[in-house]
């Protein structure tokens, strides 16, 4: 039995099915309520990952468990150590936490800090871990959606920093790996997307996937910070346009880890365009 959290998410439900399709037994824990009709070997949980109390019978008899914080979770709960230490307690046998790749590059960064105090719990634990640092995500693409569909139009700043995005699909395939197989124990698997490519090039490929003209429009750093501030917390938005617009070296390097995990290359972002298409429709 594998317990994932974030099951809702672009990350948690990839793995779901992944691991439905291996043969496992997956409890899907959500905050929200899940759908009543769940797909057969799921079982559907809701908790707080920031509760330990509300974890404990969610945890009960598994095998293993992914942790995937995200929203709300980034900045609250309790000590990550409650959280690992009802995992020992209920007999789970291997945890899996989706983190971040600025955790290695940018180790100060306020914004992550609650993932750096999960590392440090996992890797504290006494239990077999292992640590999968996740680059920026193809999906945050779709912020353009909206304005794609309206009049063919991505809005974006650093037009030109490319980044080697990675597709949330691969991150799931890696996790599935990882949570059914040996081998991997005490492990911190950096994940990214086979090459570096920037806004301009993302909308390039949006359009040559709709087969229509896509516009791309640079904004200035005041701008996205505008934007950005509808969605995001203030303080996190300062250290994701230093990212954006100017990523150390090994910010932009390659990964050869998903293509080490899963025995074939990483999903390019044209890739996930064409799999993420109607969205853009």
């Amino acid at each position: 039995m594998i317990v994932v959290t974030g099951a809702t998410g672009n990350v948690g439900r990839p793995l779901i099915e992944a691991l439905v399709e291996a043969g496992e037994q997956v409890v899907a824990v959500s905050r929200r309520p899940l759908p009543a009709n769940p797909a057969e070997g799921v079982r559907h949980a809701q908790a707080d990952l920031g509760s330990a109390e509300s974890m404990r019978p969610v945890l009960e008899g598994v095998d293993a468990f992914f942790i995937l914080l995200a929203g709300e979770l980034l900045g609250y709960g309790e000590a990550a150590t409650e959280l690992l230490d009802a995992a020992k307690a209920a007999g789970v046998k291997r945890v899996v936490l989706l983190s971040s790749q600025i955790n290695a590059t940018r180790p100060g960064s306020a914004s992550h800090g609650r993932l750096r105090e999960f590392e440090d719990a996992v890797r504290g634990s006494g239990l077999p871990f292992t640590i999968l640092r996740a680059g920026g995500f193809a999906s945050n693409a779709f912020a353009w959606a909206e304005s794609v569909r309206a009049d063919r139009t991505v809005f974006a700043p650093f037009g030109d920093v490319a980044l080697p995005v990675v597709d949330p699909a691969d991150i799931a395939a890696v996790a599935a790996v990882v949570l059914r197989e040996d081998g991997h124990a005490g492990r911190t698997y950096e994940l990214t997307g086979p090459e570096a490519v920037s806004p301009r090039h993302q909308a390039e490929a949006i359009s040559q996937a709709l087969g229509e003209k896509v516009t791309f429009v640079e904004l200035t750093r005041e701008d996205a910070h505008a934007h950005m501030a509808q969605f995001m917390p203030e303080d996190v938005i300062p250290g994701t346009l230093d990212i954006l617009g100017a990523p150390l070296s090994a910010e932009q390097q390659v990964s050869p880890h998903v293509e080490e995990i899963l025995s074939r290359p990483a999903t390019p972002f044209s890739g996930w365009v064409t799999r993420s298409l109607p969205a853009f429709k």
